[in-house]
């Protein structure tokens, strides 16, 4: 294991990622007082994950071609120049130029994706749970950071919220100097190989992949689902303080990301299917404490239950994505795991603008309540079959 390559992408995961939460802390608010419209306010963040969606293929491709260390750095100067545009687009209250923004920060992020590959690709393929989760606990201190920043900046310059942004902008500058140390890692029996193309049927024909993306999507897209409409649910709705909401967002990233220093045991011990499980049953422990009440305690238990089961089920099926490809057909796989993943997520936050302010806190809490159980039908089969197979071999 290449540990000085893990501990780097962990530190700058933790900065670069640290724009995402604090995004999702006041692009609600930012949009509440820009946008034309009440139900737009949560379009910022909706548009930063379809900035991701639609980077993560260009991410992955530019990666084949210069290789990681060069993506990471072409994505975090993205993420430089877009927090920059989000600074002025506040300060001239030009939602639409703030929106474009909140894209462009999608395109960093979908660099930043990508460091958990990285990270595999820098261990014995027995360890890519832990090399997974070592830098999915970088995580743990963008929730804290994220929103700090968002605090900390708010009034430096007149426009409220503007001089956030400037230093989100100086956080990930610290980013880019740690990704500058990174050492490429050459893998084996594939960088050699001549190009393989898959084709999407042939990866989408393979139990384990389509299972691995589904957990990716459902866990994904029910947190942000909810993650989104929480702000908006809590202090414009039910007039909670925004220190409280504060409070609840920032202990709900660091549940998605704290169990990372465990996860990768427990997957090594458990199975991964058991994992994936387990954070499903998590997402909708969530949905029933949330449709108990109205109460801050009620916001932070569920949420806190929302980041754990994010993170189960995430790991979970980016670990068992892993396996599902050959060496040369990593980059394609990625790319298409990536892509419907944050294309879905894009789907479910800009759906959440428009059920926090149609129908309600509720309805935000039962609509996921689905795709869970499908959820956990789909990972009952494919253990069925899994045994199934190693009774056969």
């Amino acid at each position: 294991m290449n540990l000085r390559n893990i501990i780097l992408l962990s530190l700058a995961s933790a900065l670069a990622m640290s724009v995402a939460p604090a995004l999702i802390f006041i692009g609600g608010l930012i949009g509440t007082e820009l946008a034309p419209q009440a139900h737009l306010a949560t379009l910022p963040i909706a548009f930063m994950v379809i900035g991701t969606a639609l980077s993560t293929i260009p991410a992955a491709l530019i990666m084949q071609r210069l290789g990681r260390k060069q993506g990471f750095i072409i994505g975090a100067s993205g993420g430089i120049l877009a927090t920059l545009l989000a600074s002025f687009a506040i300060q001239l209250q030009s939602f639409w130029l703030f929106v474009l923004a909140a894209t462009l920060i999608g395109f960093h992020l979908a660099f930043v994706q990508q460091y958990r590959f990285a990270a595999v690709e820098s261990a014995a393929p027995e360890q890519a749970g832990k090399a997974i989760s070592f830098v999915l606990v970088g995580g743990v201190i963008a929730a804290f950071i994220g929103p700090e920043l968002a605090r900390l900046g708010q009034h430096w310059l007149p426009a409220h919220f503007a001089g956030s942004f400037l230093a989100m902008s100086a956080t990930i500058c610290c980013a880019l100097i740690l990704l500058l140390m990174i050492k490429p890692v050459t893998v084996k029996q594939a960088d050699n190989q001549p190009h393989q193309k898959t084709s999407l049927r042939t990866l989408f024909s393979r139990p384990g992949f389509l299972i691995a993306v589904a957990g990716g999507v459902i866990s994904y897209s029910v947190m942000s689902f909810v993650m989104t409409a929480t702000p908006i649910s809590m202090h414009v709705m039910d007039k909670h303080s925004l220190d409280a909401t504060a409070r609840v967002i920032q202990s709900h990233v660091a549940a998605m990301y704290l169990p990372s220093l465990l996860t990768g045991m427990i997957i090594g011990t458990l199975g991964t299917i058991r994992v994936m499980a387990m954070g499903a049953g998590l997402l909708l422990t969530c949905s029933l404490i949330a449709l108990n009440g109205h109460g801050v305690m009620h916001y932070w238990w569920a949420l806190v239950a929302l980041g754990i089961g994010w993170n189960f089920l995430f790991v979970g099926s980016t670990t068992l994505l892993t396996k599902q490809y050959q060496p040369a057909e990593r980059y394609r796989a990625q790319a298409v795991n990536d892509f419907s993943i944050f294309s879905l997520q894009a789907v479910a936050s800009l759906s959440a603008g428009q059920v926090i302010h149609g129908l309600g806190w509720q309805w935000v809490n039962i609509l996921p309540i689905p795709l869970l159980l499908l959820m956990l039908i789909a990972l009952f089969w494919f253990s069925r079959k899994e045994i199934e197979m190693k009774q056969l071999s």
